[in-house]
């Protein structure tokens, strides 16, 4: 009998305490290493947007010739005055021999999650050797996450971090209270944030062209982890910043309308991340470079980390099986199923 394995809220939330936050992150690397090392094996396009004036519903789809996957995602950054969070997403994971759907599993915390690890395993191809200060701009949902990625992955240990709001700040400093190993430093604004650090992550949500970094606030030798921009209208480094930089994004096509590299020709060179971990192209070309990963969040991020959901969830027990389609009978009489008594 066939059936799809559900993971929801509480489930994914039992496994990461299972599994460890930092433990859970290292895998979640680990598995975008091993899939994005595979590249040319995966059917990718740029996702689906519907785009409203308070937000953008999208679709990721990918696929290799094994699995299929997809992601509905939104993101509404005024959801939080109404209790709602700015993003919320859930997946599934397909046979491509069948099309049988093996997983339905919550996104939200995962996305959090593969994003943070995202992050860190693009800093461990392009980022100085031996980086271990980051600033964090913006306090908000994934602020603990890129912490504590950059933590385990990287080695940081000093954060400076600001937020226009206070109580995001509160929030992420009571969170991260908890890992002795960080030792974090509330700046006054993001000038003071930037100053000094080897690593500068950005996770603002306003969907509007914002200039969270200016030149004058660039060092030589930083690395930009630019999380926020990630739609159309939506960016956060000026764009003199990126034209001093190199840049490196997830799948070009995608980000030339998304990411920060929206503000300029689609002719600016930028580098595909997947390029650099496979050895094709070099990273950081000497210590003085600032290295720009335009994060916009991939198809392929969302496949490797609803596959390793599965493993996990399959190997602890994890989540319920639940009949998403029809489990026995006769395939070919589907009527059966309108006359089938109650309960």
């Amino acid at each position: 009998m066939a059936t799809t394995r559900f993971v929801d809220i509480r489930a994914l939330s039992a496994l990461v305490q299972a599994t460890g936050v930092t433990r859970f992150l290292e895998m979640l690397a680990e598995a975008l290493r091993e899939d994005f090392l595979r590249w040319p094996e995966f059917d990718k396009s740029a996702r689906l947007a519907s785009h409203s004036a308070v937000g953008v519903i999208e679709l990721m789809p990918v696929s290799d010739a094994r699995h299929y996957a997809f992601k509905y995602v939104n993101g509404h950054p005024a959801n939080t005055a109404r209790g709602l969070p700015t993003v919320m997403a859930f997946g599934v994971l397909s046979e491509v021999e069948t099309g049988f759907p093996l997983l339905l599993a919550e996104l939200t915390l995962t996305t959090a999650l593969r994003t943070a690890a995202m992050s860190a395993l693009a800093a461990q191809a392009v980022a100085r050797p031996g980086a271990r200060s980051m600033a964090l701009i913006g306090n908000g949902a994934q602020s603990e996450f890129q912490a504590l990625a950059f933590h385990a992955l990287l080695g940081v240990d000093e954060l400076r971090v600001y937020d226009l709001d206070p109580a995001a700040t509160d929030k992420l400093l009571r969170n991260l209270m908890g890992y002795p190993g960080l030792r974090v430093h509330r700046a006054a604004d993001i000038a003071e944030a930037v100053r000094g650090a080897d690593i500068v992550t950005t996770l603002t949500a306003r969907k509007a062209r914002a200039t969270i970094l200016t030149p004058e606030m660039i060092e030589p030798g930083m690395h930009i982890n630019a999380v926020g921009g990630d739609c159309p209208g939506k960016t956060e480094l000026h764009v003199d910043v990126l034209k001093a930089s190199r840049v490196f994004v997830e799948y070009a096509p995608q980000t030339r309308i998304e990411g920060e590299i929206q503000q300029l020709p689609a002719d600016f060179p930028v580098v595909e991340l997947w390029r650099v971990l496979a050895g094709a192209e070099r990273g950081r070309r000497d210590d003085a470079e600032v290295t720009v990963f335009d994060s916009v969040g991939f198809a392929l991020e969302d496949y490797s980390a609803l596959r390793l959901v599965h493993r996990l969830a399959m190997a602890h027990g994890v989540g319920q099986d639940i009949a998403l389609a029809p489990e026995d009978g006769d395939p070919k009489d589907l009527f059966r199923l309108t006359t089938l008594p109650a309960g």
